[in-house]
C-alpha cells in the first residue's frame, strides 16, 4: 500500500508544477532540497554543544557540516504552540494556539504553513513521524493533530515501543507515560522502534527521490525521541552507568529568589524522586538522545550515498527544551535556559561549514531562512529574519533578541503555582547576555541573569539596585518585542471548533 501511494501521488504531480516552481528553480539551477528534522523534548545536552556526557557522534558530524546557532530558542516550551508556531513562521500570539490538541486551522485557517508553502512552489512534501503535535504515545501510528493541506504524502509508522512493550515501561504514574517521568530499556533493536522505523521510510522517500530529480522535495522528519517515555535499546542505556549520571544539587537554595510563577511547571508526581530514580530518568533521557541521534545518523547517510546532498538543505531542531531538574524542575514550560533553547543546525551547501554563530535567533526564523536558501520569496505573513546572513558570516547578529512565552493559569500551566486562578503570561526576552523575564507583566515577578557570569541562571538580579538601568532598558525591550509577536489589530485569534481545513492555496 505505501509503494502504490507514493507512486500514485508522483505520477500525478511531478509533471505538473504549481505557480512559482519556475522562480524555485531559479535561472535553469536546480533548486535545493529541504531535510528539516525535528526531534521531540530535546535539550542542548549533545556533543555538538560542548556536553562532556551524552553521545552524540552523528549530530556532532552534522554540526561540523554546517552551522551550528549557539542560541537559537523557541517560542513557547510547549509542543503544540510550538509546532504550529514554527511550521508557520508565525510567533503564538498570531496563530492563537497556547495549547496542545490544536492546530492553526481553528485559528488562521487561511494561513500558509511551511510545507504547504514549498508545496506551492512545486516542491513534494512529505511527513514521516511528528511535526504537528500527538499526544505521545498515544497517537503513534496515526496522523495526530496534523494538517492536511501541509503534505502530499504522510507516513505514520508505530513500532514497538508503543504497538508491544508499554506494558513493560516503569511510570511514576502507573499507567501514565506521555506526560510523566517514565522509561524502558528495551531488549529489542533499533529498526523495530517508532524511530528506526521513521529512518526507514525516509530512506525509502529518498531512494525514491534520487531516482526523479525532475521536483525537488521537501522531506520533514520528526523522530519521536527522546520524549516520555525515554524507551530505546538497552545499548544505549549502557553507554551511561548510572554511577556516571549527574543530579541536580542545591535547590533549595536556588528558588529562595524564582518567583513562584516560574515554577509553575513543577509537578506533584515529581516529589516522588529519590536520587536514584533522578539518575534512571536522566539515563534514560540521555540513552534516547542517543538512540535518536543514530537514527539520523542513517538518514544523513543515505542522502550522502544517493548523491543528493549537495543539492539539499538540512535543518535539525527541537520543539523546545526540556529540564533534567534544574531548579526543581523536570520535562518542559518554563522560561529558564533549560526549557526555552533548542538545538538548531542548517547544514546549507556552500555556507558556513563549522560555523558557530552567537547572536540570538528563534524558531519563527527558519521559514524565511528556508526559503531563502531555497530561492523562493518568503510569505508576506512571516514574522522571523532570515539566518541567511549569519550562514554567510557567523558574526553577523541579527535582530539581536530572542522571544519566549507562556501560558499560566487556568490550565496554563502543571500546577499553576501561584497563579490565583488568573490566566496570564510570561515573557522572557533573550539577548546574548542577558534573560530578562516577567511574569503578568511585572505583578508576578521579575527574573534577570547575567550569562556573562551566571549560565546556569541561578541568581535572579531584577531587584538588585544595581542593575535599575539595566532592568529599565530590557523592559522597554521586551515590552516592544511582545508588541511584534500580534497580528494586525493587537489580539489573538480565537481558537474555533475545527480544524477548519483551508479550501484552497492562499497566501
Amino acid at each position: 500500500m505505501k509503494i502504490l501511494r507514493f507512486l500514485a501521488v508522483v505520477t500525478a504531480f511531478l509533471s505538473t508544477f504549481p505557480p512559482g516552481y519556475a522562480q524555485a528553480q531559479g535561472q535553469g539551477a536546480r533548486p535545493k532540497n529541504v531535510l528539516f528534522i525535528v526531534s521531540d523534548d530535546l535539550n542542548n545536552r549533545l556533543g555538538c554543544y560542548g556536553d562532556p556526557l551524552v553521545q552524540t557522534p552523528n549530530l556532532d558530524r552534522l554540526a561540523a557540516r554546517g552551522t551550528t546557532f549557539e542560541k537559537a530558542y523557541c517560542t513557547f516550551p510547549l509542543c503544540g504552540p510550538s509546532r504550529n508556531s514554527f511550521l508557520t513562521g508565525l510567533y503564538p500570539n498570531s496563530t492563537g494556539i497556547f495549547a496542545n490538541g490544536q492546530i492553526f486551522r481553528q485559528t488562521v485557517p487561511q494561513q500558509t504553513s511551511l510545507p504547504q508553502w514549498f508545496r506551492q512552489h512545486g516542491y513534494l512534501a512529505v511527513r514521516i513521524g511528528k511535526m504537528y503535535h500527538y499526544n505521545v504515545p498515544n497517537s503513534i501510528g496515526t496522523d495526530g493533530h496534523d494538517d492536511p493541506a501541509s503534505w502530499e504524502i504522510q507516513m505514520n509508522p508505530a513500532g514497538v515501543d508503543r504497538t508491544v512493550e508499554e506494558p513493560e515501561i516503569f511510570s511514576l504514574t502507573p499507567g501514565q507515560f506521555g506526560g510523566t517521568l517514565s522509561w524502558h530499556a528495551s531488549p529489542r533493536e533499533d529498526r523495530l522502534h517508532t524511530d528506526g522505523l521513521n529512518a526507514a521510510d525516509a530512506d525509502w522517500v529518498l531512494e525514491r527521490c534520487a531516482k526523479d530529480r525532475s521536483r525537488p522535495f521537501f522531506l520533514a522528519l520528526g523522530f519521536f525521541r527522546p520524549h516520555t517515555p525515554y524507551v530505546s535499546p538497552k545499548p544505549y542505556f549502557d553507554k551511561y552507568p548510572e554511577g556516571t549520571v549527574p543530579v541536580v544539587t542545591g535547590v533549595e537554595e536556588d528558588q529562595k529568589d524564582i518567583p513562584a510563577a516560574a515554577l509553575g511547571s513543577h509537578k506533584k508526581e515529581q516529589e516522588k524522586l529519590t536520587d536514584e530514580l533522578r539518575r534512571k530518568a536522566v539515563q534514560a533521557y540521555y540513552a534516547s538522545i542517543s538512540f535518536m541521534d543514530a537514527q539520523l545518523g542513517q538518514v544523513v547517510a543515505t542522502l550522502d550515498r544517493l548523491g543528493l546532498a549537495e543539492d539539499t538543505v538540512i535543518l535539525f531542531t527541537s520543539d523546545h527544551g526540556y529540564h533534567l531538574g534544574e531548579h526543581g524542575l523536570w520535562q518542559k514550560m518554563s522560561l529558564f535556559e533549560e526549557s526555552a533553547r533548542v538545538p538548531l543546525l542548517v547544514v546549507a551547501p556552500g555556507l558556513g561549514k563549522g560555523a558557530r554563530v552567537k547572536a540570538p535567533v528563534s524558531h519563527v526564523d527558519m521559514l524565511p531562512t528556508l526559503t531563502e536558501l531555497c530561492g523562493i520569496a518568503a510569505p508576506k505573513s512571516a514574522q522571523g529574519q532570515s539566518l541567511v546572513p549569519m550562514l554567510r558570516d557567523a558574526s553577523a547578529t541579527g535582530r539581536g533578541w530572542a522571544l519566549t512565552q507562556v501560558l499560566r493559569g487556568a490550565g496554563g500551566g502543571r500546577n499553576d503555582v501561584g497563579t490565583q486562578g488568573r490566566r496570564f503570561f510570561g515573557y522572557s526576552l533573550r539577548t546574548e547576555r542577558w534573560r530578562y523575564t516577567e511574569w503578568d507583566e511585572g505583578r508576578r515577578g521579575r527574573e534577570l541573569y547575567d550569562h556573562q557570569n551566571d549560565a546556569g541562571e541561578l541568581t535572579n538580579l531584577a531587584e538588585k539596585p544595581e542593575h535599575e538601568a539595566t532592568i529599565a532598558s530590557l523592559t522597554a525591550a521586551l515590552r516592544a518585542a511582545v508588541a511584534t509577536t500580534f497580528p494586525e489589530g493587537g489580539r489573538a485569534p480565537e481558537v474555533k471548533d475545527g480544524p477548519l481545513w483551508a479550501p484552497r492555496f492562499i497566501e
